[in-house]
């Protein structure tokens, strides 16, 4: 079993996954764009060049993403995306380059589970976490 996040854009799908791609150092696997797709079609004009799929690739995890039919986007609720990382200075640069425009809910900081935990809804709406934990104490396991 496999279980993925899936994000929903309003048109800037493509430019969210480019910028999670470079910033998660990750690799676009799959881009499909309405134009020269076997949709293009089938889709009311206004639809442009809205992405229908993405895969991202980062490590043995996997984001994918689409774009929302025009007038559809509803923006995220209740959920955030979990960057899970091991080193204090890769957990701030992540958290630097995801809140160029973000709305900052936790700032990046040290908390009792973790050497750095923040979260934010970056400038296309996804809400995440980034969570850089403390090393686990044998003697209170």
């Amino acid at each position: 079993m496999q279980l993925n996040a899936y994000l929903n854009f309003d048109g800037c799908c493509a430019e969210a996954f480019a910028l999670y791609a470079r910033v998660l150092n990750g690799k676009l696997d799959l881009v499909q764009a309405t134009p020269g797709s076997p949709m293009a079609e089938h889709v009311p004009p206004d639809w442009g060049d809205r992405v229908l799929h993405v895969c991202l690739t980062a490590g043995d995890a996997v984001l994918m993403g689409s774009d929302c039919p025009p007038g559809q986007f509803q923006p995220a609720q209740g959920l955030q995306v979990n960057i899970g990382v091991d080193d204090v200075a890769e957990a701030e640069r992540i958290f630097g380059a995801l809140s160029d425009g973000a709305k900052i809910v936790m700032p990046l900081a040290e908390t009792f589970w973790a050497q750095r935990f923040g979260m934010l809804v970056d400038r296309y709406g996804t809400p995440w976490m980034v969570n850089c934990l403390k090393p686990c104490d044998d003697a209170s396991a």
